[in-house]
């Protein structure tokens, strides 16, 4: 008998960042981390149990993956049997909605749209704390995909208490939007993982900005409960280039930006100082993420299309939406 369930699921874009790992395994991170949910980058996963089938398949975009690329999907499915108690393999229909060119990993929508698939498919009833928490084990970003508008992560000290919850901003994310200047989207010479692990290691900074993430979270969340966008802006973009700077004292020393990232963020400067308040952050990548009042969204993307290629510049608004069910 054949048990199938989709769901749909957006990206997140974090704002207090999440660099290192506690625990490489269950995927538990060293600090709480704070994002927003995106409008306009989702993943639609359809799960689709199946008794006749000798091992998990994964389509993605039309496209049968190989075995070796679909390897950490497997993995994670047989996760989610073990929790289940089942045994059948699963067909696994995957598109996402994230271009490319946005510079976007979309494992954070991908691995949460796969956990509420299966919560339906499989009926398992999973609340949304047990739902971030599953999601977490394929992404550690994922956990927070499972909600709309800001959502907290949790660090947690083991597998139980580590998930994300929503942050409730009394409606202000309609008032907000991203631009992403994408600069880069060629493959990254040290991955988001590798890098993690080697600041943490070995980095002289690394201390420093795990002292002071909880400071950031507090300032971050007290903006969002007072609609304090200069604030919050002014306290996301200090944590970003805190972030940045461990990897710089790494072991061996390695960065993720680039010039063009660099021009994005004098550009940000001086919309703030032509009256347009605007705040970048970056993750790992060159990539430059702007946070916007939607007021201001057309002359802000006119001040970068002096710069940048239009093709360069994509905007998204915020969705209140976590996961949702398709029938």
């Amino acid at each position: 008998m054949k048990k199938s369930g989709k769901a749909r699921a957006h990206t997140n874009i974090a704002l207090i960042k999440y660099w290192g790992k506690a625990d490489e395994a269950l995927i538990i991170p060293m600090n709480n981390s704070l994002s927003v949910t995106l409008e306009r980058f989702y993943t639609e996963t359809r799960v689709t149990f199946d008794e006749a089938l000798t091992e998990d398949q994964l389509v993605l975009n039309g496209e049968q993956v190989n075995a070796k690329e679909s390897v950490k999907i497997k993995r994670y499915m047989e996760m989610i049997r073990k929790e289940a108690g089942i045994t059948e393999h699963a067909l696994i229909e995957s598109e996402n909605f994230v271009p490319t060119a946005a510079g976007l990993a979309s494992s954070a929508s991908a691995y949460a749209a796969l956990a509420g698939a299966c919560n339906e498919a499989l009926q398992l009833g999973l609340s949304d704390k047990d739902l971030s928490r599953l999601a977490r084990r394929g992404s550690g970003s994922a956990s927070r995909s499972v909600f709309g508008g800001f959502a907290e992560w949790e660090k947690g000290q083991d597998d139980a208490t580590s998930f994300a919850h929503s942050i409730d901003a009394k409606g202000w994310e309609d008032d907000l939007a991203m631009i992403f200047v994408v600069i880069n989207n060629k493959s990254k010479k040290v991955s988001s993982r590798s890098g993690m692990s080697l600041t943490r290691e070995t980095s002289r900074f690394y201390q420093y900005w795990l002292d002071h993430v909880d400071a950031d979270l507090k300032e971050t969340k007290e903006a969002i409960s007072n609609k304090d966008f200069k604030r919050m802006g002014e306290v996301i973009e200090a944590n970003g280039l805190r972030m940045h700077a461990t990897n710089l004292g790494a072991q061996p020393p390695f960065t993720y930006l680039v010039p063009e990232s660099y021009e994005a963020m004098r550009i940000v400067h001086e919309c703030r100082e032509a009256g347009l308040p605007c705040y970048f952050t970056m993750d790992a990548g060159p990539n430059v993420k702007v946070l916007i009042e939607k007021k201001n969204q057309q002359a802000i993307v006119d001040k970068f299309l002096q710069t940048f290629d239009q093709e360069q510049i994509i905007t998204s608004d915020i969705t209140k939406s976590g996961i949702e069910i398709i029938k």
